[in-house]
């Protein structure tokens, strides 16, 4: 069963339009794909600033939002013509031709296949080397509250504006907040991560007791200012993407009036559609305000070096290896019960869950940090609970 819908002078297949994606948002009902569609289609001018001429990973959720999705990188051989592709070669010798969407009916084509957030690279088809975007991800570590977050943004925005960028806020959709920089295409992958990793040191050393730039996860505390997200390999939910949360979530574009007053569960696919009628797209004069890293080049070899401590300093143990976040939790649970004392005494921080990236999803890892646990009381390295590999069967150019 499906529909063809006709968008500009395209048809555009939809299979099983009354797929139901969210059970409930915002009191409505179901939410359908058809539904999800429609969405797109109200956001199309601002969604599409996001992601239009930008190699873009598929990241299919083809058994529903409570699965873990698919990332699919290759673009499928079956595709129209208007859909265009991108090859991105690695460093390990790998490549990817990758889908390009540049109309509404690229945005409906990308959801009739599963997706339900779009995730492009920093990269225009035409220059795969030298991205136009510089991203800063806040990622809040457990037990921070949203409004250390917000405090956390309005420092880099000083950084970033104190180095001659423009700042661009956004919320994640999820438990962060997103901060952009449109960039002239000077410069390599390399060189934009050096960039935003002195943004991050530099909203360290200005509010120390906010945020933290420690690339060891168990040496965090407070708000890590993400910079690895500007490598080549990653990509980022963009502007106007719906999450995948029970609730529908929107990953927000704002206005920097907008963010000291801000509550992310306010803006969902429900929302969204009547306040971009409204007012518009608060980044549209993105593509007006480009920059240079050079400033912030400059202030990278001042710093010099960033230290990295060498690992081991912490003494962690591994639980578990899981497919689902929710497998993860419930072998947590498991040690928990068996360890009650050692349990107790762990801050937020000490719970370390790692998504890791496997072949085609993502599959996670529970550690442990004892160092709150008294000496006597520390458990000794186990058996793990679960012990998934996403490569078992695996034998591609990924394989570690």
């Amino acid at each position: 069963m499906g529909d063809v819908i006709g968008i500009g002078d395209r048809q555009v297949s939809i299979s099983h339009p009354d797929k139901v994606v969210f059970q409930a948002v915002d009191g409505r009902g179901p939410v359908t794909k058809i539904d999800l569609v429609d969405y797109y289609l109200a956001v199309a001018d601002g969604a599409l600033r996001g992601v239009a001429d930008r190699p873009m990973i598929l990241k299919r959720f083809v058994k529903g939002i409570t699965e873990e999705a698919i990332f699919q990188k290759r673009a499928p051989e079956k595709r129209p013509d208007w859909i265009g592709v991108a090859e991105l070669r690695y460093a390990r010798g790998t490549s990817a031709k990758e889908a390009v969407v540049r109309e509404p009916a690229g945005l409906v084509w990308a959801v009739n296949l599963g997706c339900v957030d779009l995730n492009p690279h920093p990269v225009r088809s035409g220059d795969l080397d030298h991205p136009d975007e510089l991203r800063i991800d806040l990622d809040p570590m457990p037990g921070v509250g949203w409004p250390q977050i917000l405090d956390v943004a309005q420092v880099a925005r000083e950084v970033l504006e104190d180095h001659g960028l423009t700042a661009w806020p956004k919320t994640s959709g999820s438990r962060g907040f997103h901060i952009y920089a449109r960039i002239a295409p000077r410069w390599p992958f390399k060189q934009v991560r050096l960039a935003a990793e002195t943004v991050a040191r530099e909203v360290e050393r200005r509010a120390p007791e906010l945020a933290t730039s420690h690339w060891w996860k168990e040496d965090r505390q407070g708000v890590f200012v993400d910079f690895n997200q500007n490598a080549k390999d990653r990509t980022v939910a963009s502007a106007y993407s719906v999450r995948a949360t029970p609730d529908a979530r929107v990953s927000m574009p704002l206005t920097w009036d907008e963010v000291p007053g801000c509550r992310p569960e306010l803006f969902t696919i429900a929302t969204v559609p009547a306040r971009f009628a409204e007012r518009g797209d608060p980044w549209e004069p993105m593509d007006d305000a480009v920059g240079s890293l050079d400033p912030l080049l400059r202030l990278a070899e001042e710093l010099g070096p960033a230290d990295k401590p060498p690992k081991g300093g912490k003494p962690l143990i591994e639980i578990a290896r899981t497919k689902t976040r929710d497998e993860a939790l419930a072998a947590l649970d498991v040690w928990r019960a068996r360890h009650p004392e050692a349990a107790a005494a762990l801050e937020p921080t000490d719970i370390l869950v790692d998504g890791m990236r496997g072949p085609s999803s993502i599959w996670y890892r529970i550690r442990i940090n004892l160092e709150h646990v008294p000496q006597p009381q520390r458990p000794a390295q186990e058996e793990l609970i679960a012990d998934y590999s996403p490569w078992e069967g695996y034998s591609g150019h990924q394989r570690p």
